[in-house]
């Protein structure tokens, strides 16, 4: 796999960073979100990020720059495990100050990752039931969603199995079913200053 050391190209500046934000920010600078696939992870992360002030990070992104491939493509030619290390190094690596950080799903597979993300960011879980996640995704075996075994689980187990772990990463919890990206978005706002 090609890699790229730079890692910071896909941060989009949303805002202007002299500007004061309009609402609570955590103290640690960055918010990371975390959450099952059709969860609102990239989509709310922008919009959160334009409410805020602050810098955008999709590490999805990230780990396609750093192969030069798709997320599908990666996994289903290198492999699941290969792709949870590459994930890994990518989130061990990124250095950012006051950026929302969009994860992929799987970015609680990668413990060392996830580690070096709670010393620098609030982590929000935004929780979606199963139904919800059902409801919102069509694509699933085209948007790089990563089973841990060879043998695929059902996605019933798959819901279970990171829903456990994303709890345990998360500082905060946010249930976002049902709920509009605006409605969202300052349900994630509410949850922080709540935390700060």
């Amino acid at each position: 796999m090609k890699r790229e050391t730079k890692q910071n190209t896909n941060l989009v500046t949303l805002g202007d960073p002299k500007s004061e934000p309009k609402h609570d920010t955590p103290k640690k600078g960055n918010i990371v979100l975390i959450g099952m696939p059709g969860a609102g992870k990239s989509t709310l992360g922008i919009v959160l990020a334009k409410m805020l002030t602050y810098d955008f990070c999709d590490t999805d992104l990230l780990i396609q720059r750093r192969c030069n491939d798709a997320l599908q493509h990666i996994i289903d030619t290198q492999g699941a495990q290969s792709f949870i290390d590459v994930e890994n190094e990518t989130l061990q690596e990124l250095a950012v100050s006051n950026t929302l950080i969009a994860t992929g799903g799987s970015a609680v597979y990668s413990h060392e990752g996830m580690l070096h993300l709670a010393k620098i960011a609030t982590i929000v879980y935004l929780h979606i039931s199963y139904e919800e996640m059902l409801a919102r995704i069509d694509n699933l075996h085209e948007r790089g969603v990563v089973f841990r075994t060879d043998t695929k689980k059902d996605l019933r187990e798959l819901y279970q199995e990171r829903k456990h772990l994303y709890e345990r990463y998360a500082d905060v919890t946010v249930d976002v079913d049902s709920l509009t990206i605006s409605d969202a978005a300052n349900k994630v706002i509410a949850a922080l200053a709540d935390n700060t």
